[in-house]
């Protein structure tokens, strides 16, 4: 039996890359995969690779749009769930890079890094986890004179895992001069997903941090870094990372039973020093 053959998952910016490959490994594995990304054809290209509807669907748009984000959830519950149930594997990682730190990188692609990388991640982030496991109560006012009891997981969650797999990045953690802005962003990441974790950990759902260090893919060309140089770079460093090595450490998490929880992976090549 496949391992995530009763796994509905909803993967973003899955058009190349880390997502793309990470789209193939689930479904192999058997799960029935919501893809996201802004290129519409590449979608429905790798829908049709995946088996076709019976097994794929896409969602094109903007991953940090909330419309787009709660779409993805919808298909994922009514095209593969009966209607009822939710997806239980979301991968967050729609994002795009910035070569250069605050003092020289373009200002004007400021935004658009946090939008995408932070606030994108953090509204699925929170749309997933409400989804898997319900509204977190707000608590206002003074603090109760007795601890409340720890949330209640749902009935189903060891027979049925619910993961939300976060991908951030070294630079995230190890500051780097030559990616700041980007690197700033993915440290919002890093802060966010363990909030979330403190927070869905009683209630049975887990909460992932993958941070990759270089991986090979369209991201450094869309990121503006010098073909020349940074991969003078990488060649220096060889082999660095390819999207296949890290959709084998997703497939790694999400197939551990219920009970066990990977929290936080760093992962680099093995001759990559820095960051």
């Amino acid at each position: 039996m496949k391992p995530l053959a009763d796994r509905i998952a909803v993967v973003t910016g899955a058009s190349a890359g880390i997502g793309e490959s990470i789209a193939r490994f689930l479904a192999a594995a058997g799960a029935k995969v919501v893809v996201n990304a802004r290129r519409e054809e590449r979608l429905h290209a790798l829908v049709r690779e995946l088996g076709g509807t019976a097994n794929a669907a896409a969602v094109a748009g903007d991953a940090a749009d909330q419309t787009v984000i709660q779409t993805m959830l919808d298909v994922a519950k009514h095209t593969f769930g009966g209607g009822g149930r939710e997806a239980d594997l979301v991968v967050v990682n729609a994002g795009r890079g910035l070569r250069g730190s605050v003092y020289d990188s373009d200002s004007a692609q400021w935004e658009d890094v946090i939008r995408i990388n932070l606030l994108g991640a953090a509204r699925l982030m929170r749309a997933a986890a409400e989804r898997m496991a319900g509204p977190v109560p707000i608590v206002r006012g003074a603090p109760p004179a007795q601890p409340p009891p720890p949330p209640t997981p749902p009935a189903d969650w060891l027979s049925r895992p619910r993961d939300i797999v976060i991908l951030g990045s070294t630079v995230g953690r190890h500051i780097s001069p030559f990616s700041s802005m980007y690197g700033s962003a993915k440290a919002g990441v890093h802060m966010l997903a363990e909030s979330l974790r403190r927070l869905m950990a009683p209630r049975g759902v887990r909460i992932t941090l993958l941070e990759p260090g270089i991986v090979k893919s369209e991201f450094q060309d869309a990121a503006g870094y010098d073909r020349e140089s940074f991969g003078k770079f990488m060649d220096a460093i060889s082999p660095v990372l390819t999207p296949e090595d890290i959709s084998r450490l997703v497939m790694f998490i999400v197939t551990q039973p219920a009970g066990m929880h990977i929290c936080d992976v760093m992962v680099r090549p093995t001759r990559q020093e820095y960051p």
